[in-house]
């Protein structure tokens, strides 16, 4: 497997000015999710399916805490996953990247994993810094979990100790395993995942969140993730136009991609104004 690109993520994350961030749903910073939990994707597709799509965040924390759709044993771990899933996931339809992933939870199953995937990425900086690791073990080779614990270490400098560093190494690479790139429990080995119009377009949301236009956008780190290449993500994105999830127009070598069955006309002058070269 290579690398198709610079898998730097916190770059684009970095350009957008705070305001963008908090409406798309990015989150940076020096702590992460992973220092104690992985995606959760057990936990996040119970918590879905037992509230409505239209909830806004107290409905989900009443879910939780009060109705126990997660069976907790007791109110502080009810409280604590809480926590956790609105750290991965804000939980909360007024951010884009969360209104999105629940509008697609319900009608593409199959994508599930990966949306959580993709969202968690875009929110727990720890989780974004094992990704070359992983992407960039070849298929069907076992996973060597020294090249990700220099790429967290790389990420953290000195932050972290070394018992919460093997804890995060843990959970991050069993977050991977529940994505699909990973099989395997002690002995885990790379697996080729394949991608779905939803996950695409939401990869490619992503890429245009962070100001990437054209065909830029099949060439960032939330598409290589995806395991394809960008030929075959343009293949992906045109079945996605079918399904009504995203406009895709070809003349040439030039390609324009835009969402309106996603994004309102606030949303897109949000990023006015902040998007790179257009390939």
């Amino acid at each position: 497997m290579g690398v198709f690109c610079d898998m730097n993520f916190d770059v684009g994350i970095a350009d957008l000015q705070p305001s963008q961030a908090t409406l798309w749903g990015f989150r940076s910073g020096e702590r992460g999710t992973h220092t104690s939990r992985t995606i959760m994707f057990d936990e996040l597709s119970h918590l879905l399916g037992a509230v409505p799509g239209e909830a806004s965040r107290k409905d989900y924390a009443k879910a939780v805490m009060e109705e126990n759709c997660l069976g907790k044993r007791t109110a502080a771990t009810r409280k604590l996953s809480l926590q956790r899933l609105i750290e991965l996931y804000s939980l909360d339809t007024r951010v884009v990247l969360f209104q999105v992933l629940r509008d697609f939870w319900g009608r593409h199953e199959m994508s599930r994993p990966l949306l959580a995937l993709l969202l968690a990425l875009a929110r727990d900086p720890l989780l974004r810094a094992t990704a070359r690791a992983v992407v960039s073990t070849p298929f069907g080779h076992e996973f060597a979990r020294q090249s990700m614990k220099d790429a967290l270490s790389n990420a953290v400098g000195g932050r972290l100790n070394e018992a919460t560093l093997d804890k995060v190494l843990r959970n991050a690479s069993s977050s991977w395993t529940q994505s699909g790139h990973l099989r395997g429990r002690s002995r885990k080995i790379r697996q080729c995942i394949e991608t779905t119009p939803a996950v695409t377009t939401y990869a490619l949301l992503l890429g245009f969140a962070v100001g990437r236009r054209g065909r830029l956008l099949f060439d960032t780190p939330w598409a290589v993730i995806l395991d394809a290449s960008p030929h075959e993500l343009i293949d992906s994105a045109v079945d996605a136009k079918r399904l009504g999830l995203l406009n895709i127009k070809q003349s040439g070598t030039i390609i324009d991609v835009s969402f309106p069955a996603l994004l309102t006309e606030k949303e897109r002058e949000l990023n006015h104004g902040t998007h790179r070269q257009i390939g």
